[in-house]
């Protein structure tokens, strides 16, 4: 079958949100008189990282809410610059992290090939799959008058499971109306994302921006922009149908069922 829908991951994929976080987290820091808690703005950031990427997990393994995640950043920032200050209380939590919010939307910014791929691409039906809010991924398409381009969007905190579970990926492709041998998944991670991907049946393409030389999970396409983009995706279903092609030609037995590679490869 040829390739129908593509499915975008968001963050450090179509949204720059690898410097959009270190830019408001800097900015709010020092807004708070946190970062001269710090050796220097490296280490600040360094910290602020490594604690987003434990709570955050937290959040991904369903042990604690995404509000609750943010309360246990807010916390946790607070005990190394400030630990002689009593820890804040929920609402205390809620209002420290709505400041950094206020950072984070000002430093927002797309990847510059975004809107030529879109456009490229517009002859697909077009999702999101994402392992943050609904709420927060909404407001970034939002913001950048994205989400008329796209038919569905899922993330973590509507699904059973998310990244990189299987069933992540056939949701969104369910709700796209298609199979996953019909959808190709583009994510900035080569394992989370793209592997996943090609694991639960679907094309596979990691947007590989800063040019790592990690290993390629099997069957996954790599890109180093946007732009290269569309010509992989009309290769794996011109292969998909080759492949198909090939196994009818060859003559099988009578209740013998090919096996056709999801990949064409």
């Amino acid at each position: 079958m040829a390739i129908r829908a593509v499915i975008w991951d968001i963050d450090d994929t179509l949204f720059d949100y690898d410097t959009s976080d270190r830019d408001a987290a800097l900015a709010h820091l020092e807004a708070e008189g946190c970062l001269d808690g710090y050796a220097s703005p490296a280490a600040a950031h360094g910290h602020w990282r490594t604690v987003m990427e434990e709570h955050f997990g937290r959040f991904l393994a369903r042990e604690i809410t995404f509000t609750e995640q943010r309360r246990a950043r807010a916390r946790a920032v607070l005990a190394v610059t400030h630990p002689d200050l009593p820890a804040l209380d929920d609402a205390a939590a809620d209002a420290w992290f709505a400041r950094y919010d206020v950072h984070f939307r000002d430093a927002w910014r797309l990847f510059p090939d975004v809107l030529p791929a879109l456009d490229a691409l517009a002859a697909y039906r077009h999702g999101i799959l994402s392992n943050a809010g609904f709420e927060g991924q909404l407001g970034k398409l939002r913001a950048f008058s994205l989400e008329a381009r796209f038919d569905a969007v899922l993330c973590a905190d509507q699904l059973p499971r998310p990244k990189p579970a299987p069933e992540a990926f056939h949701a969104a492709c369910s709700a796209l109306g298609v199979s996953p041998v019909e959808a190709a998944y583009v994510g900035d991670r080569p394992d989370t994302d793209a592997g996943a991907a090609a694991a639960a049946g679907l094309t596979g393409v990691w947007i590989d921006r800063t040019g790592g030389s990690g290993r390629i999970p099997p069957a996954v396409i790599r890109i180093r922009t946007l732009a290269e983009l569309p010509s992989p995706l009309s290769n794996a279903s011109c292969q998909q149908m080759s492949s198909r092609g090939q196994s009818h030609a060859q003559g099988m037995d009578p209740g013998h069922r090919p096996v056709i590679s999801r990949y064409g490869r």
